[in-house]
């Protein structure tokens, strides 16, 4: 028992406590290497030998320089005079393996002292860094790889975070938009995207951050782009969500669509000059079909209305009311031909069916706003009783696509164009409005007749066929005079079936 006043005596391990720590240094995996003041090893656990490949027998005893590349040799001298000095070192090197291969290794180096405090060796604990550098090195190699693809591909990629600020820009990215890398890490993704798509992407993330609905993630949008120097381009967003612990981020690859949409039009038009030229030898046969079948009934009708003159004349009033009856069916006939004609060049193919507006209005503004030299601004509104048509979508977006082209060519500075879709009972009315100089009087009277134009190299169809297209879906195109300034058309679609006038 302890009494008041006398002190506990120092800790004694146990003697046992020695094969412990002999367990603990033969079963890990670091190496255990302890050498005298001399530098000769005298200790060396299984850890060493896996790390170096050399065995007890073939080390013990022999100097510690044997691990030592030629060039770490002043580096170790240095140290060992600091571990003399009573200083514990860790430092990452390479030392020799047996065979003389290099290896990378992570040391912990420190003195060994007795029990008087006097260094009487060195201890160093060795830790094989190889599977590290590896997976470092595959890891850069990797790094690199996708670097390249993505500089090389055609796609952009964006990565950004739930703030909506771009993380990273690839090259491709800046090639694009024009902005290097630095100018644009760290602001919002809006500065990429023009009005009135702007907003819209904006809130399709902050919606997805709020209910957790997907309502972009792998969804392909058609939208127009905005360049450094304020240019627009068409481009397609594909968004989706990197799944990370705790962090939240958005990929965003880019397409532009400026060749290929530019490509698909030059094909489209000719694809419409064939069927042109087929149309016109068409009606080339139709109108000399016409000129023989027409010429027989005119030159009766002619022949009966003469007749009836002279028997006018002559007082004969019975058979003189014949002949203009049968001058009146002659006219008819001639009535029915010219309709027939004036059926078959009117006639058109539809495959119509529901569409959505806004959407459809998005793409045909992305691809008429190409190749706009000077800023042009974009406004678009959509009644949320009016967001579906029963259109052939095609057709209708040559149609906004006229009307959004002449607005944008006919201001030649910055200006805006407004698009606006309510519904006027079973129609949906789509207005497309412009801050331009407006129609002149002259234009306006005869707008929508063909080879009728106000442009000094137009043809004066693209408004004609435009009424044709929207005829032939049960609507009507017009202008109105505008509020202030510019040019005002409207023109209607059919609504769904069955659609009702609420709103959501």
């Amino acid at each position: 028992m302890s009494s008041e006043g006398t002190s506990t005596p120092p800790y004694v391990p146990p003697d046992h406590a020695r094969f412990w720590l002999g367990t603990l240094t033969e079963s890990a995996d670091a190496g255990f290497v302890g050498a005298d003041l001399r530098g000769i090893i005298i200790t060396w656990n299984p850890g060493a030998e896996r790390i170096f490949g050399y065995a007890p027998a073939e080390i013990l005893g022999r100097p510690i320089g044997v691990l030592i590349p030629s060039d770490k040799q002043a580096e170790e001298a240095a140290s060992l005079a600091r571990i003399g000095a009573g200083e514990t070192l860790r430092l990452e090197t390479e030392r020799l393996c047996k065979g003389g291969r290099r290896t990378p290794v992570s040391l912990t180096m420190a003195p060994v002292l007795n029990e008087r405090g006097h260094a009487i060796g060195i201890s160093v604990i060795a830790r094989d860094m190889q599977r590290t550098f590896l997976i470092n090195a595959e890891n850069l190699r990797r790094e690199a790889v996708l670097r390249s693809i993505l500089d090389t591909v055609h796609e952009a990629l964006i990565i950004i975070g739930d703030d909506g600020l771009i993380r990273s820009f690839s090259g491709t990215a800046e090639r694009l938009f024009g902005y290097p890398s630095e100018e644009v890490i760290g602001h919002d993704v809006s500065v990429l995207v023009s009005e009135p798509h702007r907003e819209r992407q904006v809130a399709y993330i902050a919606r997805y951050l709020q209910t957790g609905e997907r309502h972009i993630a792998s969804i392909a949008r058609v939208v127009a782009g905005q360049r450094k120097d304020g240019s627009t381009f068409p481009m397609e967003l594909s968004v989706g969500e990197i799944a990370l612990p705790g962090v939240r981020q958005f990929t965003v690859f880019i397409r532009d669509l400026s060749e290929s949409q530019d490509r698909e039009r030059r094909l489209a038009e000719l694809r419409s000059e064939l069927v042109h030229v087929s149309r016109l030898n068409d009606l080339g046969q139709m109108v000399s079909t016409l000129a023989h079948e027409v010429a027989q009934p005119l030159t009766s009708l002619a022949n009966y209305l003469n007749g009836s003159r002279r028997l006018l004349t002559a007082g004969k009033a019975e058979a003189a009311e014949q002949a203009l009856e049968r001058a009146a069916e002659q006219a008819s006939r001639a009535t029915r031909i010219v309709q027939s004609l004036r059926d078959f060049v009117r006639r058109g193919e539809t495959e119509k069916r529901s569409e959505d507006l806004r959407k459809t209005i998005e793409e045909a503004s992305a691809l008429a706003m190409l190749g706009i030299a000077h800023k042009l601004t974009l406004e678009l509104r959509v009644s949320p009783d009016a967001r579906q048509a029963v259109i052939d979508k095609v057709q209708i977006q040559q149609v906004l696509f006229n009307l959004i082209r002449n607005a944008a060519e006919a201001m030649t500075g910055d200006g805006m164009v407004s698009i606006t879709v309510m519904r006027v009972g079973e129609m949906a009315e789509i207005s497309v409005a412009d801050t331009g100089p407006g129609l002149g009087e002259e234009v306006g009277a005869r707008l929508f007749q063909p080879f009728v134009t106000s442009k000094p190299n137009g043809m004066g169809v693209g408004l004609s066929v435009c009424r044709t297209i929207v005829e032939a879906h049960g609507g009507q195109i017009w202008a109105d005079p505008a509020p202030l300034q510019g040019a005002l058309f409207k023109f209607t679609v059919p609504l769904p079936a069955g659609d009702s006038a609420k709103t959501d």
